[in-house]
């Protein structure tokens, strides 16, 4: 056998060495790359016009987590059918942590129903992120309408059959379906007014275009304590501590009616449980500050948050809850 200088048997060595060097490296850049998330904006989409709830909630805690973590969060407003188009185009988003929607009882429990075709399986193709809060459903009328009562607007409607308008924003949410679950309680047809968002639908109702109009409290509650609308009834079995004065519909006679819309943070499917993690504990801790909580409140929302395993189980039992709900409504959308 040839002799071979010592520098020539270690160079073997030194680049099975070199090998180990880079790879270890690549991992903790990996690593480091994971643990650096966010390192660039994060989309929250809104799957609704801006001005409404879902628009004010998602708003209120993408600043928070902004201003708390230095987050890049930006509010993505995307409406159509229903909140489906918005919902949607998170499912179909890359599961990275850098597009999430802000989901609703309506698009994720009541929509699967209520439409024939629904692009997007709201348990298969989404991640529950974290719980956000909850709020009833207000009926309103103009300051100056004759109605002042649930009873005054079942006795109207009585004697003119679908002679009373009832606004709301988008066919499938839950305060078309509420509006649908009253007139059946009550035995009443009202002529239903759809419209794409809040705002349009909030100047008509204040105008007198539209006799009645149907929104979580967060939407309502300014107008009302300004004094251009006044809150006929609210669709929790309680009533709502910055609505003291509005009856229940379960009150006026409809026991046990109830219809509540709850919020919440998902993330496309197969997106990291780390990820996950990190954006929920970010915001259980925007939740958790006063000024957030008191600025939902005030709105008329219930704080929830919570781990992403309750979100999950609540998004499990809310589908074939609303489900039964449509089903007895009648309602549907093709």
């Amino acid at each position: 056998m040839p002799f071979l200088p010592a520098s020539r048997l270690a160079l073997p060595r030194r680049g099975a060495l070199l090998l180990a060097l880079a790879a270890t490296a690549l991992c903790a850049g990996g690593v480091h790359a994971q643990a650096a998330y966010p390192n660039k904006p994060i989309r929250l989409i809104v799957p609704f016009p801006p001005g409404g709830g879902t628009d004010m909630i998602a708003r209120t805690v993408a600043q928070k987590l902004t201003d708390q973590h230095k987050w890049n969060v930006v509010v993505d407003n995307r409406p159509g059918a229903g909140g489906n188009l918005g919902v949607d185009a998170a499912a179909k988003a890359a599961p990275d942590g850098y597009t999430l929607v802000m989901g609703q009882t309506s698009n994720l429990a009541i929509n699967p129903s209520l439409y024939a075709k629904l692009p997007y399986d709201p348990v298969k193709d989404l991640v529950p992120v974290a719980l956000v809060s909850s709020a009833p459903i207000v009926m309103a009328a103009p300051a100056n309408s004759p109605y002042k009562t649930f009873a005054d607007i079942v006795a109207a409607a009585k004697a003119r059959p679908d002679g009373i308008t009832l606004g709301y924003s988008g066919n499938g949410t839950v305060a078309h379906l509420a509006g649908e679950l009253a007139e059946n309680a009550a035995g009443i047809k009202l002529r239903h007014v759809p419209y794409k968002g809040a705002s349009q639908a909030m100047t008509d109702l204040v105008g007198g275009q539209i006799d009645l109009y149907m929104s979580a409290v967060p939407t309502l509650l300014g107008q009302v304590r300004n004094g251009k609308l006044k809150a006929i009834a609210i669709t929790s079995l309680k009533r709502s501590a910055q609505l003291p004065d509005t009856p229940t519909l379960a009150e006026s006679g409809y026991k046990d009616f109830e219809a509540a819309s709850w919020y919440g943070v998902l993330a496309p499917a197969g997106t990291p449980a780390p990820i996950v993690q990190t954006l929920n504990k970010a915001i259980n801790q925007a939740l958790a500050q006063p000024d957030v909580a008191d600025k939902l409140k005030s709105e008329g929302g219930d704080v929830l948050g919570g781990t992403p395993e309750k979100f999950s189980v609540l998004l499990k039992a809310e589908v074939p809850r609303w489900a039964k709900i449509v089903k007895d409504s009648g309602a549907s959308l093709d």
